[in-house]
């Protein structure tokens, strides 16, 4: 979360999905690291920020306690993807092997660049990073990612 918006309780919120008008059917939002559940009682776009109101959350002061913390959806409500797109959190932890059969490691970050992704695989100490491009990524099948190891990635 940004901030409070304006004096009824709404809440400033950066949107990490590319359909965040599907977010007006979540009934319930999850706050913070222990992930608490809030009815959503309203939500709407506003240029690129997303402002929500949560039930019982209706002046400015109590709104800013949920500032700096994470807001989230469950998985069952998150917007389908069409057929080769996935979540960050379908990415993360799978078992990344080459198409020579090398096991490179865990993709255990993404890193966002603008371009594409960077993938952030680890085995051990050593670190690997894979661009998010067709010519590297080969084939996505969880819970495992084939991969082509360009000229210079090592």
């Amino acid at each position: 979360m940004l901030r409070p918006q304006g004096v009824r309780g709404e809440l400033r919120l950066e949107v990490y999905t590319g359909s965040p008008a599907h977010l007006k059917e979540v009934e319930t939002v999850y706050v913070g690291d222990k992930q608490r559940p809030y009815p959503l009682e309203s939500s709407r776009l506003h240029q690129k920020i997303l402002l929500i109101k949560l039930k019982g959350c209706d002046d400015r002061e109590q709104a800013d306690e949920f500032r700096g913390q994470v807001i989230a959806i469950a998985r069952a409500d998150a917007a389908p993807l069409r057929a080769g797109q996935y979540y960050h959190h379908q990415i993360i932890g799978l078992a990344v092997i080459s198409d020579e059969g090398e096991q490179l490691g865990t993709i255990t970050a993404i890193i966002e660049t603008g371009a594409n992704d960077v993938y952030v695989v680890k085995n051990g100490d050593e670190e690997l990073l894979l661009p998010a491009i067709s010519s590297v990524i080969l084939k996505i099948e969880p819970p495992q990612m084939i991969v082509h190891l360009l000229d210079g990635l090592r």
